[in-house]
């Protein structure tokens, strides 16, 4: 029998917005994720999304629904999450282009990673880069 886990992201990031469909179109148009499935309700909000960039996966969802996250994640501030990503100038270039606040442009870091960061428009810090955890 195969691994839960086989082939499928083991991490992935849960965000909660107030406006989730515009963030989702953020993150898709502007920053280059895939969306893979959304459930809304009958009231329109976004009860579970998962969007995906190379072999990770982040959730997300509209605030104000209820429910035991929802609560737990009352007043919890902006969320930080780095992304792996093969070209960061081209990468930087749609996100400015679709107007995504940058922080940071494309910079040579010390440890070999070239990266950028931009913040969406909840206030969630996504950083954009070639370090990849964990390869050594």
């Amino acid at each position: 029998m195969a691994s839960a886990t086989s082939g499928v992201a083991t991490v992935c990031p849960t965000i909660l917005y107030e406006d989730a469909k515009a963030a989702i179109r953020t993150l898709t148009q502007g920053l280059g994720f895939t969306e893979e499935a959304v459930h809304t309700g009958e009231d329109g909000s976004v009860l579970h999304a998962e969007l995906s960039q190379g072999n990770g996966r982040v959730m997300l969802g509209s605030k104000g629904r209820g429910g035991v996250f929802a609560r737990a994640m009352e007043g919890a501030g902006p969320a930080g999450v780095y992304v792996v990503v093969d070209e960061v100038d081209e990468h930087w270039a749609r996100a400015r282009e679709f107007g995504v606040e940058i922080l940071m442009e494309p910079t040579d870091q010390d440890y070999g990673s070239r990266d950028y960061m931009a913040r969406d428009a909840e206030g969630n810090v996504w950083s954009f880069g070639t370090y990849a955890p964990g390869s050594g």
